[in-house]
């Protein structure tokens, strides 16, 4: 019999179709999703409105590591961010267990950056520069 037990939120990687092989963050953020409702009043019905689902929401998925000098995801994000040349990728987030194999999977479709963000510099602290990117994106699917 299998225990079951949380798993744990510290092992994963991201994999970007269009970039193999980077695949190392720190976090991730917005993988959730809402439904939106609207609100339509009936006549003669004055207790309440009837809430219906319009539409799911996603918020900004939000990537963040060690910055990386040379990187075709950065190239990526200040394409679009620098020139207006918006490329859209899908990329997965895999949570992982110990021997390193996919416990489950988000595949996020058409994701493209919306903010590249650098860590301040600070001459008292001895850490990272870390850099964050927000991208949106359609919809995923859990796998």
């Amino acid at each position: 019999m299998a225990d079951y037990y949380p798993p744990l939120g510290f092992h994963f990687k991201v994999e970007f179709n269009a970039f193999p092989g980077e695949y190392a963050f720190q976090s991730v953020a917005g993988l959730s999703v809402e439904m939106e409702t609207e609100q339509i009043a009936e006549g003669g019905e004055n207790r309440f409105k009837h809430k219906v689902p319009v539409r799911s929401k996603y918020p900004k998925l939000v990537l963040k590591r060690g910055l990386l000098v040379d990187s075709e995801i950065i190239r990526w994000c200040r394409n679009a961010l620098e020139n207006f040349e918006f490329e859209p990728t899908d990329l997965i987030v895999k949570l992982l267990n110990e021997e390193h194999q996919p416990l489950m999977s988000w595949n996020v479709v058409h994701a493209y950056p919306v903010k590249w963000n650098i860590s301040d510099f600070d001459a008292e602290k001895n850490q990272l520069v870390i850099e964050t990117l927000e991208l949106n994106y359609n919809y995923f699917n859990v796998m």
